[in-house]
């Protein structure tokens, strides 16, 4: 037995142990329900470590998230409905199946065939399930996806079928005719239309993004994390000469703020 399937048989029976009757009390209590917004944290931890470059940081994260498989997997094992093997079984066949192109004679000429073949085998792998409740193109996107994600895929959809914009000065026009929009609807003073014409902004901007071959979801996370670090600079400065944001006017706050654009942070 290698070292690899030592440690994971290991932390298959620590799962166990956990979830015994002389385990953890909360590991006992916890469901799949209960567990499913934790799945989606070490997700997003994962995307923070390999943003970072950090190896170690990776390392961790991703044994966080794979804690979360064999946790669910271990529940689902006391049910009687599947255990860890048949969730490994499940994803070694789809990938078989999925790549036909080198466990089969598929051929295929670049990466664009790879994907439109993935897509075709994974449309009639949920034919076969009956999991299509409709021919819609958006029928097997995830509702529980962040908005910026859906969008972005909905569009990736659309586009699939030719409904895309031709140039980026298409969409770069599309976006100042939203924003006239918005100026438009604050001026009448009307919540809905507001509500919309934002919605409606903040879609073309994702437009954007994704036909420059950017990831919205990604790009904004990157921006935040960038406004974090300026604000910090400025709380920092401001600590130093110690006062309050009550103290300064808005001008002075800019001008800790372009302090830190300069310092490239």
């Amino acid at each position: 037995m290698s070292a690899c399937e030592s440690n994971f048989l290991e932390l298959l029976q620590i799962m166990k142990k956990l979830r015994s009757s002389d385990g953890c009390p909360w590991d006992r209590e916890q469901t799949n329900d209960s567990l499913k917004m934790f799945a989606i944290e070490e997700a997003y931890e994962v995307l923070e470590a390999i943003e970072s470059g950090s190896h170690e940081e990776l390392k961790d994260e991703l044994g966080d998230l794979l804690l979360q498989v064999v946790f669910h997997s271990q529940i689902q094992d006391e049910k009687g409905n599947f255990d860890i093997e048949d969730v490994a079984k499940a994803i070694k066949e789809k990938l078989i199946r999925r790549h036909p192109h080198v466990f089969a004679d598929v051929e295929v000429l670049d990466s664009n065939d790879v994907i439109k073949n993935w897509n075709k085998i994974k449309l009639q792998e949920k034919e076969l399930k009956g999991s299509i409740s409709s021919t819609s193109i958006f029928n097997d996107i995830p509702k529980s996806f962040p908005s910026l994600y859906r969008a972005q895929e909905v569009q990736k959809r659309v586009s699939k079928v030719g409904f895309d914009w031709l140039e980026i000065d298409d969409i770069l026009s599309k976006l100042e005719e939203e924003l006239h929009e918005l100026r438009v609807a604050l001026k009448s003073n009307n919540t809905e239309h507001v509500r919309n014409e934002i919605g409606d902004l903040l879609f073309t901007c994702v437009n954007i993004s994704r036909f420059l071959g950017y990831n919205a979801e990604d790009l904004l996370r990157i921006n935040i994390k960038k406004f974090e670090k300026r604000f910090e600079f400025v709380e920092k400065k401001i600590k130093q000469k110690k006062m309050n944001f009550s103290d300064l006017t808005i001008n002075e706050i800019n001008t800790y703020w372009n302090e830190a654009k300069k310092a490239d942070l």
